[in-house]
């Protein structure tokens, strides 16, 4: 397999990894008001307790299996796009990493708070400020914002436009989608931006991933790419 292809497999395990999330945010998680603003701490606690192998199914998905099969990904972009605009692939293969390893934090930070909080169970209140603790730390490496993850689609977008491998169609979803991730800065539209920004990585990952995996030798290849 070469490296392009590996990179459009892992655009599409990318796109998997925050469907997943999402899907579980809005029904398995529903009850505890994750990505609400509103979370329900001793529900947290009480979950983490009976199910803590669940939390660290999701953790484990949408953080580090997100983070290495990125990492993938942002290699195989540097290498297309470095034979055309070798100065925009190393600046974009930078902070590439520099998201990958941030996410792969969180998602690290977030099953130890799983695991340690799973073993407070019988004091609920330190375990509560054990979590609140701990996630703090998780949402600040990118949790919570998406600062590194937006900078990168963004500028990812526009110099794969620049070269060719991207048409308007991938390179507009991934300009929007990094915008707003670079909004999530401001905290009255953090929310909104983190979903604008989430939904739309989505339809650039699957767009990347074809566009990887097909080139241009399809008309759908075509429309992405050219």
């Amino acid at each position: 397999m070469t490296l392009t292809k590996a990179g459009g497999l892992a655009a599409l395990v990318c796109a998997g990894t925050y469907i997943f999330g999402f899907v579980f945010l809005v029904t398995v998680f529903a009850p505890l008001g994750f990505g609400t603003g509103e979370t329900d701490v001793p529900a947290v606690v009480a979950y983490i307790a009976d199910r803590p192998g669940v939390m660290i199914a999701w953790n484990t998905t949408i953080y580090i299996v997100n983070a290495l099969a990125l990492t993938v990904l942002v290699v195989a972009l540097h290498r297309r796009i470095a034979s055309e605009r070798p100065d925009a692939a190393a600046l974009a293969g930078a902070i590439g990493l520099i998201w990958a390893t941030l996410v792969l934090g969180a998602g690290m930070i977030a099953n130890v708070a799983v695991e340690q909080v799973h073993a407070l169970a019988a004091d609920p209140e330190a375990a509560a400020e054990l979590w609140l603790t701990l996630q703090a730390v998780e949402l600040g490496l990118g949790g919570g914002n998406e600062i590194a993850g937006g900078a990168w689609i963004l500028v990812v977008s526009l110099a794969a436009l620049a070269s060719g491998i991207f048409g308007r169609i991938t390179a507009g979803i991934g300009a929007v989608s990094g915008f707003a991730g670079l909004v999530t800065i401001l905290p009255p539209l953090g929310e909104t931006a983190g979903a604008v920004f989430g939904l739309g990585a989505i339809a650039w990952f699957v767009a990347v991933g074809l566009v990887l995996l097909r080139g241009s030798r399809t008309t759908f290849g075509r429309g992405l790419a050219a």
